[in-house]
């Protein structure tokens, strides 16, 4: 590899990083607000026990996340598989027709000069 691709993958790797840092911080945020709208209606839970529903809400909440965006890249990953796949295959068929209209087309051309 040369040093512009290399300095080229280092800038997608970190910004893959960065959205991850960005997705994480958006997801704890997300959970945090969705265990303060449950925790606000239990009016009957003191400061001390809401603070912990909401703080086992958000955990809760980020690990469901995570496990969603595992399967998520898994099903990328089979998808991907798949189709590449069946590109390749796609990609023998139409290099075998053309070859073939090719070969059709060279003895039709050998045809026409012999006839004439």
């Amino acid at each position: 590899m040369t040093s512009g691709e290399d300095e080229d993958q280092g800038a997608r790797a970190l910004v893959r990083e960065i959205e991850g840092h960005l997705l994480l911080a958006a997801a704890r945020e997300e959970g945090r607000t969705a265990a303060a709208r449950v925790a606000a209606r239990l009016h009957w839970l003191t400061d001390t026990q809401r603070e912990e529903l909401e703080r086992q809400l958000e955990v809760e909440y980020l690990a469901l996340a995570r496990t969603s965006w595992r399967r998520t890249a898994e099903r990328a990953a089979e998808l991907r598989q798949t189709y590449e796949v069946r590109y390749r295959a796609l990609r023998q068929r139409l290099v075998a027709w053309s070859v073939l209209g090719c070969a059709l087309l060279a003895a039709t051309g050998l045809l026409v000069l012999a006839a004439a």
